[in-house]
């Protein structure tokens, strides 16, 4: 039987800098070992300095942080830092903390076009390598207040864990009519540009 190619060319597993499990699992479904260490960091101290910037920038600041602060942990290891934002209009929104605070959200967002702003940053040696933002559209479809109850119950605690309150992966779906751009985009890691990278550095067989 012949051996699986291998992919991964590095001699040790890709830092993640994210304790998010949506994250970690497109990684390794990608072929790449992941080891994890969340960042410790005050994200929302940063949004406040950054407040008067736009959301993609946001994001990108948060996802360079969390790598350049695990990376400090790790010597010589190729760590990801990445985050999310997402604007309505001039507004950008933050995770709510609780349902009372999904339920307006979601109101919010209810018939209307928000953005999804994605950023990764690595971060190797003390040096950021490479950083990318992306963007996708996503328009949300009018449903009921009876909806939105059913939606709030189903999703249980899980609607506090990303901004928007939702997750496109799960019953999020369901409340969307539209959906733009890149579907790893949406999810909170665009993976193309990732997986470029690191066959551009030699980590990934090109």
């Amino acid at each position: 039987m012949s051996q699986p190619m291998a992919l991964w060319l590095a001699g040790a597993p890709l830092i993640l800098a994210s304790q998010s499990k949506v994250r970690r699992t497109l990684l390794a479904a990608a072929g790449i070992p992941v080891e994890t260490d969340p960042a410790d960091l005050d994200e929302r101290a940063l949004e406040a300095k950054a407040q008067s910037q736009a959301a993609g920038a946001v994001a990108a600041l948060l996802a360079r942080e969390k790598a350049i602060v695990v990376a400090r942990r790790h010597g010589s290891g190729l760590t990801l830092g990445a985050d999310q934002t997402l604007s309505l209009g001039s507004e950008r929104l933050t995770k709510p903390q609780d349902r009372d605070g999904a339920r307006a959200q979601l109101r919010a967002l209810r018939g209307r076009t928000h953005e999804l702003h994605s950023a990764i940053a690595f971060v190797q040696h003390g040096a950021v390598r490479f950083e990318h933002v992306g963007v996708a559209r996503l328009t949300m479809r009018d449903f009921s207040e009876q909806f939105l109850e059913s939606y709030l119950d189903a999703a249980g605690a899980a609607v506090a864990a990303s901004v928007g309150a939702y997750q496109i992966e799960g019953f999020g779906l369901q409340l969307f009519e539209r959906v733009e751009g890149d579907y790893f985009t949406v999810l909170g890691l665009p993976l193309l540009q990732a997986l470029d990278f690191l066959r551009r550095v030699g980590c990934l067989a090109r």
